[in-house]
């Protein structure tokens, strides 16, 4: 647990003096975020959402979101903090060699000569699209807009906002292009509850009876709604699988992470269904990945509304 947030703020904001950051507070809540930016954003990578990443989140005596890594470098696919967003990619398939595709908040990029998409490759991007943003006290708008490619294009709104012990993410996705767009969207949340190391002070709760459908290693198990840890993580160890059981309806879009060692915890719902949910944990963060579908035709729009909620839970 940190008992300075402000050093913690500090820290996070000399790590990386170059990128633009914007900070937010509402009562006990206090966040800073990285801005977007081709040319000096903190990331500039191909794989998540420039928009929205949280570089540390203080609620209270609590913290949330952290450098969770080691390396650094603004375009690996992964040297971000959370909580970030992917989408699935959009027009590869149909994209010719050295043709461009599109990734939502990232903007168009070149494909090449390969069998088949690659998740964390970097690709060279060919269009970065335009960003506005807009900056309040309590929540930050960033607004990506890319033009034609291929038949696709968008106009991409997220707005972040603080609001006592919440955290609301809301997007709104319009169609600007004239082929549909079909992605897939989740959010790769990086918890590191109060900088605990991953082991047995963790708990992931769910309000159904789940299922693992890869083996947990010995590092953790399923008991029934919830998956706990059972020993500490080694530096190397990491944890992968999809949880099974979850239904059609958005309810079960809630995601609970507690550490009882720290007495921190959060709640995290959508009000959209599920259409998969994974478990990736390495030693440093706590990672249920909840993702939706989203559908848009052209000239349509569709939203959908993340929340965290931060709490104190009984310590252990």
């Amino acid at each position: 647990m940190r008992s300075l947030p402000l050093v913690a703020i500090l820290a996070v904001q000399m790590a990386a003096p170059s990128a633009p950051q914007a900070t937010i507070a509402a009562g006990p809540s206090r966040a800073v975020l990285y801005l977007p930016d081709a040319n000096t954003g903190y990331y500039r990578g191909t794989r998540f959402d420039w928009s929205g990443a949280i570089a540390s989140l203080e609620w209270r005596r609590h913290s949330y979101f952290g450098k969770w890594f080691e390396k650094y470098d603004p375009r690996l696919h992964d040297a971000i903090t959370g909580p970030v967003e992917e989408f699935s990619s959009v027009g590869y398939d149909d994209a010719r060699v050295g043709g461009s595709f599109v990734r939502i908040g990232v903007g168009a990029v070149r494909k090449p000569d390969e069998p088949a998409y690659r998740q964390f490759g970097m690709y060279d991007i060919t269009d970065p699209g335009t960003w506005t943003i807009h900056t309040g006290s309590s929540s930050v708008e960033f607004v990506h807009e890319l033009r034609d490619t291929g038949g696709s294009a968008y106009r991409y709104r997220k707005n972040v906002r603080l609001a006592g012990n919440t955290l609301t993410l809301e997007h709104h996705l319009k169609n600007t292009g004239v082929k549909p767009i079909a992605t897939t969207v989740y959010e790769h949340n990086f918890y590191m509850l109060d900088e605990q190391p991953t082991g047995p002070g963790f708990v992931v709760r769910f309000p159904f009876a789940t299922r693992a459908a890869r083996p947990l290693d010995g590092l953790a198990e399923v008991r029934g709604r919830e998956v706990v840890f059972l020993q500490p993580f080694k530096p190397t160890q990491t944890i992968f699988t999809e949880l099974e059981g979850f239904g059609t309806g958005s309810g079960d879009y809630d995601i609970r992470v507690e550490n009882r060692t720290s007495g921190a915890g959060v709640r995290q719902t959508g009000d959209r269904p599920l259409s998969k949910l994974v478990l990736w944990s390495a030693a440093t963060t706590v990672c249920p990945e909840a993702f939706i579908d989203v559908k848009v035709e052209p000239g349509a729009e569709s939203s959908w509304r993340i929340t965290y909620e931060f709490y104190d839970v009984e310590r252990k």
